[in-house]
């Protein structure tokens, strides 16, 4: 296959971007001319990675670091979906953001690592093989760094800084288990159903189970998952809104993408299957989906109530996968884009209520549907989406998890799953639901006439719509995403 330059534009244009930005002279001059900029090269992207995405595939191979070791980056059906849904939600909350960062310091400097991790994570999304994944995985670590240190106080430094041990933590054990799957082939190009070489596997069974297990487990400390999962709760309330939706709806999302790859594109699930590695990871995605569910309900501050709820709610992908089903898989894929969709909604609008009002916790959230309605009602919409009531998309994923957990096999699991991502469901709806009845309800006690309207400017709330109707709408008429995630589900089972 030729070599395709136009793979590289997504990758170091938005990148290259960035850093301009931290050229230009600092302060609040020339404000309405770096955020065009801005603008500019956020549609730009995704302009151009909307192009690389049509026809056939493409590849790239950056450089070689030895007879092994290639930088590469391919295009196949589940690049199509990741590359454009994180440019998508790029997009969206960088469009937000511009009105956001009127009361935040240091504009250049966020949108310049802004830009700088969109860049990594369409690397990301067109990585070839585990160690171009690997690389660009620590690239989009370190710029998203800074984007939860932006605000510079000391809570938020200590939040960047857990983040950072347990990113650190969690890629090395991913980098122990790409070195020990690469006597067996582990290195080559990423193939649907696996690439390991069955003879070089002849009695190392033991070390491509404690491979898988690293894998999983380290990519899955980006997902938030049980025991890894403590950087996720702490950084969320630190970091600006638009920097926390972005954490939870999409970098989370490249844990995921990093253990379907080891997981269908290296290893083979047909490896895994009945292994005590998917018993550990089953049991590992119920506790995360269940336990963070329980953290939500008890917790007060409206962020961290988010945060802990994105650590149940990516576990419920995690679990997915964990099946090694194709029902479960699309589902999984199904709740990658969904959630991504309503956590971004559901973050933004706390982002909202924060901006123009300056509360954080939820007790003091009373009548806030009548000061803000427009927002609360993008709240109250993504969040019927998050607790999966039908119409809405994250019924649809739900019930295909339900369905391919069923049809499984696992034994206990079988059941167990649906249990507990019903009783998640319910703790869902007690963790959200308050919120929004209590913001348009307050009560007959509620002092009515220290009302005042606090509705954000359209660059705020026309994200927040946008977001909350693609969750309604892509539930209601799910084929297109469906056709999608059944492309790049071909030939893994």
């Amino acid at each position: 296959m030729e070599q395709d330059f136009l793979l590289l534009f997504p990758v170091f244009f938005p990148m290259a971007a960035g850093l301009f930005l931290f050229v230009l002279p600092k302060g609040r001059t020339g404000r309405r001319g770096k955020r065009l900029f801005v603008a500019a090269s956020l549609l730009l992207e995704l302009a151009v990675t909307a192009v690389c995405l049509t026809g056939g595939e493409r590849a790239f191979v950056l450089g070689e670091l030895g007879e092994s070791l290639r930088i590469c980056f391919r295009v196949d059906g589940l690049s199509r979906i990741f590359a454009l849904l994180s440019v998508s939600m790029w997009l969206l909350v960088g469009i937000f953001s511009f009105r956001y960062m009127d009361h935040e310091d240091h504009e250049e400097r966020f949108f310049g690592f802004f830009l700088v991790v969109e860049g990594a994570l369409a690397a990301l999304s067109f990585a070839g093989n585990l160690i171009s994944f690997y690389l660009f995985f620590e690239i989009m670590t370190l710029a998203s760094l800074f984007l939860v240190f932006h605000e510079g106080t000391r809570p938020a430094i200590l939040a960047g800084l857990k983040y950072l041990f347990y990113s650190v933590a969690g890629a090395f054990m991913a980098l122990f288990g790409i070195i020990f799957l690469s006597g067996s082939g582990g290195l080559g190009n990423f193939a649907p159903g696996g690439i390991l070489d069955g003879t070089a596997l002849s009695g190392h069974s033991g070390i491509v189970s404690a491979s898988a297990f690293f894998l999983i487990v380290g990519f899955g400390t980006k997902a938030g998952m049980f025991p890894m999962h403590g950087w996720l709760p702490t950084a969320h309330p630190e970091a600006p809104a638009p920097a926390s939706a972005v954490l939870s709806g999409v970098i989370t999302k490249m844990g995921v993408l990093g253990v379907i790859r080891a997981v269908y594109f290296v290893i083979g699930p047909e490896l895994l299957r009945g292994s005590w590695v998917q018993t550990a990871w089953l049991l590992l995605a119920l506790i995360t989906v269940f336990m963070g569910s329980m953290l939500a309900y008890r917790e007060k501050i409206l962020k961290k109530r988010l945060a802990y709820s994105t650590v149940s709610q990516v576990s419920y992908i995690m679990f997915g996968l964990a099946l090694l089903e194709p029902m479960a898989f699309t589902g999984a894929m199904l709740h990658v884009v969904f959630h991504s969709m309503v956590k971004d909604a559901l973050f933004l609008g706390a982002g909202a209520v924060i901006f123009r009002t300056g509360k954080t916790r939820v007790s003091e959230l009373a009548a806030i549907g009548k000061e803000m309605p427009v927002t609360i009602w993008c709240f109250a919409f993504a969040s019927l989406a998050l607790i999966g009531i039908p119409p809405a998309g994250g019924f649809v994923s739900k019930w295909f998890l339900a369905q391919g957990a069923l049809a499984s096999g696992t034994g206990v699991f079988a059941w167990l799953g649906p249990a507990v991502l019903l009783a998640s469901a319910l703790l869902t709806a007690g963790y959200l639901l308050p919120v929004v009845i209590r913001g348009f309800f307050p009560g007959a006690d509620y002092d009515y006439g220290s009302l005042k309207k606090r509705e954000p400017s359209l660059l705020m709330t026309a994200p927040m719509a946008v977001l909350a109707a693609g969750a309604l709408v892509f539930g209601m008429f799910p084929s297109v995403i469906l056709n999608a995630v059944t492309a790049a589900a071909g030939g893994i089972f």
